[in-house]
């Protein structure tokens, strides 16, 4: 969602503030903008278009300075107009950049007007503004500490005074937020890959933290006000561009991209240890006897897989949660079971603050699998597992989908192998399966032509139903997600054996009926269930691997699997839902790689 880039330099810095924000468009915004400080106070560009209408506007008004700050918003509180953009202003002396949700800014908004202030925008990131103005004495780290303590919710929050021309004050509270060090400059960014080619130094700030950047250096005060020394790490921030090539849109070339991303990800060993999750694995899988997985949306489907691998290879109890869900009910908490958090970007505020939930509970042992070490939750959690999926522009995940799931099979196989629930053929037997993945991968992506024919149908309905059984239920889901998430048609997804118990009233000839159809111990039942939709005139549309006896008839729409692939094939049988939904909304002319109202990394509850 949101993004923040900050400076201080001696050095025009504008350029290094639009760079920073283009690199986080992948994020997801709907407006943007950016701050520097000039002779008379702070002047500013903001657009509700995309960053490279700020870079023209940018150069036409010959905007520069070597104190600013820069923002990319997705809007909360108010619609993405120009008055609600960032950065915002108090007094036209002080300027704001704020991610996150503040929770009581009705009543500091009351207060403020109390006061004299004058509000312009609906956003409750004017109101952090104002009520920093009125506490400012010259200090503005100072009036940054004081305000923050009567913040309630989530903020990162980039700030400069005119007053201090080479300072700006940063905090966050739930929202991330990165300290970029350079030599007579420094920097400030909610991802460290707005800073790339600035800097390869960075401080990843604490819950809590308010930070000051100048010419000279930076200074940290903990949440309780106290100086705090916080490790300077090296990241190699990879910020060169991410071409297209031969492909139309990111989404589809993260598709195909999916061999290479698994190959990565895939531990290069010849057998499953729990070091492979880090120092002191083997001593707490020793002493968990139940998991917890917490997530959100895709990653939520990737957990609900791993549920069927977790509790029919290693035995092992297994409950999954939605993350926004879980830290809102009164649960009983399991010290023994491993709370494992499943994230692509690792900073998901809800499953953040789920991780955090679990945790003050007694949850001892901690496990994220994430595709960014760097990440907040990576550093949150007592062990990890990272998946190597590459960046992932495209709004709707694809490559860190499967890559989780690859993860998640290599932790069910090694609690199995702990448990003694694993023999020395059957590891072999599944890490030569593993191996061969990115093989089978490209043979199921040699079925894009038959599903483009597929999508031309799709793509003048409004309604698809998609079924699935025992571990392709979640399958389902993802695969009905993927479709309302980037063309806009209403998808609902069900364990195929639930239709006659109320989905079936929806099937008619104008029903799309997507099926998962692979030949496992399930298999006869959902003949059955494809039976009911036939009968009503339902329209199928059948993933039918190439030994189930399926076949294109009357209303039954067949497309051939290359292979079976037991207990993974969940990874093969997602890859032509991904395809149908991309191509469904390229015949729809839907932007794709950027769906309306969603945000790549979701960093607000």
């Amino acid at each position: 969602m949101c993004g923040i880039v900050g400076a201080v330099a001696q050095r025009n810095i504008v350029s290094v503030l639009v760079e920073g924000l283009r690199r986080l468009e992948y994020r997801g915004y709907d407006s943007c903008g950016v701050a520097v400080l000039g002779d008379a106070g702070p002047r500013r560009a903001r657009t509700v278009a995309r960053v490279a209408d700020l870079d023209d506007q940018v150069r036409e008004n010959h905007l520069d300075g070597i104190t600013g700050i820069a923002h990319t918003r997705w809007a909360t509180h108010g619609a993405p107009v120009t008055d609600n953009a960032h950065p915002i202003f108090s007094k036209d002396e002080l300027a704001l950049v704020h991610n996150g949700i503040i929770e009581n800014y009705e009543t500091l908004r009351e207060m403020l007007r109390g006061k004299g202030y004058v509000f312009v925008s609906q956003t409750d990131t004017e109101v952090i503004a104002h009520l920093i103005h009125s506490l400012y004495r010259g200090d503005l780290f100072a009036a940054v500490r004081e305000a923050v303590g009567q913040l309630h919710g989530a903020y990162a929050i980039a700030v400069l005074h005119k007053d201090q021309p080479h300072t700006v004050v940063g905090a966050r509270q739930g929202s991330p937020l990165v300290v970029g060090l350079g030599d007579g400059e420094n920097f400030l960014a909610s991802d460290a890959l707005a800073l790339a080619g600035s800097t390869e130094r960075f401080i990843f700030l604490e819950e809590g933290d308010v930070c000051e950047l100048s010419l000279g250096g930076v200074r940290i005060a903990d949440r309780a006000g106290n100086e705090a020394q916080r490790e300077v790490r090296h990241v190699a921030a990879y910020g060169g561009a991410v071409e297209l090539g031969p492909y139309r849109h990111f989404m589809q070339k993260e598709i195909f991209e999916q061999p290479r991303a698994i190959t990565d990800t895939i531990p290069p060993t010849d057998s499953l240890d729990a070091s492979l999750f880090g120092e002191g694995a083997d001593k707490a899988f020793a002493e968990i006897d139940s998991l917890l997985i917490l997530a959100c949306g895709t990653s939520y489907y990737s957990g609900l897989t791993a549920k069927y691998w977790l509790e029919s290879i290693a035995k092992i109890p297994t409950q999954v949660e939605i993350a926004s869900e879980y830290r809102y009910r009164e649960s009983v908490p399991n010290p023994k079971s491993l709370v494992v958090v499943i994230s692509q970007s690792g900073e998901t505020a809800d499953t953040l603050a789920a991780l955090k939930h679990a945790q003050s509970l007694g949850h001892k042992h901690t496990l994220s699998v994430c595709n960014v070490g760097t990440s907040a939750m990576v550093r949150q959690t007592e062990l990890s597992f990272l998946t190597h999926a590459g960046r992932e522009i495209g709004v709707a995940s694809t490559k860190a989908f499967t890559t989780q799931l690859v993860a998640l099979f290599v932790l069910a196989a090694t609690l199995a192998k702990l448990r003694g629930q694993l023999s020395e053929e059957q590891e072999a037997g599944y890490l030569k399966q593993l191996r061969h993945l990115p093989a089978a991968l490209n043979s199921v992506l040699a079925l894009e032509p038959q599903i483009i024919a597929w999508s031309e149908e799709f793509s003048r309905k409004e309604h698809a139903l998609f079924l699935g059984r025992g571990l392709h239920y979640p399958i389902a889901l993802e695969g009905a997600l993927k479709l309302k998430e980037i063309s806009y048609i209403h998808a609902e997804a069900y364990p195929a054996g639930e239709l006659k118990h109320g989905p079936l009233a929806l099937v008619t000839e104008a029903m799309p009926v997507v099926t998962v159809a692979p030949n496992d111990a399930l298999l006869e039942k959902l003949k059955s269930n494809i039976q009911e939709v036939r009968a009503r005139g339902g329209q199928l549309y059948v993933f039918a691997d190439a030994d189930t006896k399926i076949v294109n008839d009357e209303g039954l729409h067949v497309i051939r699997m290359p292979e079976h692939y037991g207990l993974l094939s969940p990874i093969l049988h997602v890859v032509p839902l991904q395809l149908l939904a991309y191509h469904t909304a390229c015949a729809r002319g839907t932007d794709v790689d950027k769906p309306r109202n969603l945000a790549k990394s979701v960093t607000v509850e």
